[in-house]
């Protein structure tokens, strides 16, 4: 049938889904036990979320329906690629992933910790940093009393592993 018998009331709008956290082609989903469980909680509310639409006109409420199952979608895809990390099979004395970072900044007497995580659950002010960090990739196979060095367009940014856990 040609668009031009199509009435404009009856176009359902496309919905608009923000993109979850990058992760680059190519790249492994690598998750923490806790990080996957955050998944699965976050795909039960969306769902919860889904069953309890009650619009009074239809279209708002189909509209708000493909929105939650856009971000289903996106969301069932990074719960079905994710692999999660042992961290008893980690080495315990080198960075990897889920490590516990304690790190001495620069000339900062304060020490800041830092777990290396998966994507989603990456989140600094949790002091939770993505394994594809520049700075987690600086981490990576280091190990206590190790530098690495941060090269910025002004100075460079020394942080010194002062302690891991897992």
């Amino acid at each position: 049938m040609s668009r031009g018998f199509v009435k404009e009331d009856d176009q359902e709008e496309i919905p608009m889904v923000p993109p979850r956290a990058d992760l680059p082609e190519g790249i492994s989903n690598y998750v923490t036990r806790i990080g996957l469980n955050e998944l699965l909680e976050e795909k039960e509310r969306l769902i919860a979320e889904r069953e309890q639409l009650d619009y009074n006109n239809e279209k708002e409420r189909r509209i708000a329906f493909n929105h939650i199952n856009a971000k289903l979608q996106l969301l069932n895809s990074r719960i079905n690629s994710a692999i999660i990390v042992d961290f008893g099979k980690q080495p315990q004395n080198v960075v990897r992933f889920g490590a516990m970072v304690t790190l001495k900044i620069g000339d900062e007497t304060k020490l800041n910790r830092y777990q290396i995580v998966g994507v989603d659950e990456a989140d600094v002010s949790k002091g939770k940093i993505s394994f594809i960090s520049p700075i987690a990739r600086l981490l990576i196979d280091k190990k206590v009393g190790d530098k690495a060095i941060l090269k910025l367009a002004n100075a460079d940014r020394v942080f010194e592993i002062m302690e891991i856990s897992y």
